[in-house]
């Protein structure tokens, strides 16, 4: 095997068979692994149909990935979640790229969420400004690295797990790339109140993530209003795209200052 696809999953019988089936054509090269949390749906007898090796693991999402890592064959791994979907030319990517990495030893996956709509646009937009950046995460692991490093925090339950590892392998001096391809990433039912209650539960390790890493440059920019607002979008030119969409940029404002404003009615709670 070339590669293993670790999928964590919970009741996710509405997504799990479009995220196993992307890899059909490649059952030679690919192994997918999928980690279930106790579903009560059909999540795991439909993974099991599609071909995939399916465990139960919790107690958290990090649990699950360090799980499924111990469990590849391959020495290279793919973490995704069970809403992400890899088309024909990203899988081709990566199959290519891990045949001959080099001295690159993890790449963060472009992502393009899928449905209709200026939100949808707006969401593309915003996302499109934080490839490679502090706020992306790194999605594909040569194992040797991911174990080096002591694979995801389990003590940070949601969300900045995935800005902790990074960090961390970042921290070894391997050399980390940006794919030229993208992964889907299927929100079509995320509504608007939907993704604030999804932010919301992400700021549960932030305090904890914060207290692990207080001085680290990349946490402070994280949580900088000036950074999260301004840099990220600024940076090595690329307040160019605004200016080619101030409308689409203008959705990308509005959305920022709703999560932020989730974030702080949040923190005081904690």
């Amino acid at each position: 095997m070339k590669l293993s696809v670790v999928i964590t999953t919970k009741n996710e019988e509405a997504n799990i068979a479009n995220a196993t089936n992307a890899f059909g054509n490649w059952k030679n090269e690919i192994e997918t692994i999928v980690v279930d949390n106790c579903s009560s749906d059909a999540t795991k007898s439909i993974a099991l149909d599609c071909g995939a090796k399916v465990f139960d693991k919790g107690p958290e999402r990090s649990a699950q990935r360090n799980f499924g890592v111990s469990e590849a064959s391959s020495p290279w791994v793919l973490v995704l979640d069970a809403d992400m979907i890899l088309p024909p030319e990203t899988i081709e990517e990566i199959l290519a790229f891990v045949s001959a990495p080099g001295d690159v030893a993890a790449c963060w996956i472009p992502e393009v969420r899928t449905g209709e709509g200026f939100r949808v646009k707006a969401r593309n937009f915003e996302r499109s400004f934080y490839d490679g950046t502090c706020i992306d995460a790194l999605r594909l692991f040569s194992k040797k690295i991911f174990e080096s490093v002591g694979g995801y925090d389990e003590n940070l339950i949601a969300g900045p797990e995935d800005w902790e590892l990074d960090i961390r392998i970042l921290a070894t001096g391997a050399k980390c790339k940006v794919l030229s391809n993208h992964l889907l990433h299927n929100e079509k039912r995320l509504t608007y109140r939907k993704m604030l209650e999804k932010k919301a539960y992400y700021t549960k390790s932030f305090a904890a993530y914060k207290a692990k890493w207080p001085n680290h440059p990349a946490v402070k920019k994280q949580f900088s209003f000036w950074y999260r607002f301004f840099g990220v979008f600024l940076e090595k030119g690329k307040w160019r795209k605004i200016l080619a969409h101030p409308i689409l940029f203008a959705g990308v404002m509005f959305e920022r200052v709703s999560v932020g404003f989730v974030y702080f009615v949040n923190k005081g709670k904690r």
